[in-house]
């Protein structure tokens, strides 16, 4: 049996197109005169609930949060040069959201790097930003997962990374009050 087949109430997970959960048990239902085992996923942030027929889990994407040096692979292709292809905007944005549905925090973080603005660069699209946001939103949550600390210090995190941070430490707040 694979490694991603067994998953345990309690233990977070990661969906392909909505990101990290949190498993709630399994669930058995009849579905056209059938018993059929589901797992239920709750994704607190989107507050939504996710019911996936356990025989169809792996197929459909479902897997354990990545290992850390998978995560350390996503956070070095962060640090890289934006790799920024001249073709049309509608096509790069389709090729974007593929690799945030993909769920794989290295292709997560290849949006990132691609899309990330510093403040002397041009000016974002609407949809520019859209796309940067879900990106950093998606890797965030696992970042925060793995090396469990809160989404907010995991995504200031990606941000000194990338070297767009342009807010003040808790610990600076702090001083300051």
């Amino acid at each position: 049996m694979a490694d991603n087949d067994n998953f345990e109430k309690g233990q977070m997970v990661v969906y392909p197109s909505h990101g990290v959960g949190q498993i709630e048990g399994v669930e058995t239902q009849t579905i056209a005169g059938m018993e059929i085992k589901l797992y239920a996923i709750n994704f607190e942030k989107e507050r939504m609930r996710l019911k996936i027929p356990m025989m169809k889990a792996k197929e459909s994407g479902l897997r354990k949060l990545c290992t850390t040096s998978r995560m350390k692979d996503a956070l070095k292709t962060l640090e890289g040069r934006a790799r920024i292809r001249r073709t049309m905007w509608s096509r790069r944005a389709q090729e974007y959201e593929t690799k945030i549905n993909s769920g794989d925090p290295v292709l997560i973080a290849e949006v990132l790097r691609d899309l990330k603005r510093n403040s002397e660069d041009t000016e974002q699209s609407y949809s520019e930003r859209q796309i940067y946001q879900a990106a950093l939103e998606r890797l965030a949550r696992e970042v925060a997962a793995v090396d469990k600390m809160t989404e907010s210090d995991a995504t200031m995190r990606l941000e000194k990374i990338m070297g767009t941070w342009e807010g003040e430490s808790e610990l600076e707040v702090a001083n300051a009050a």
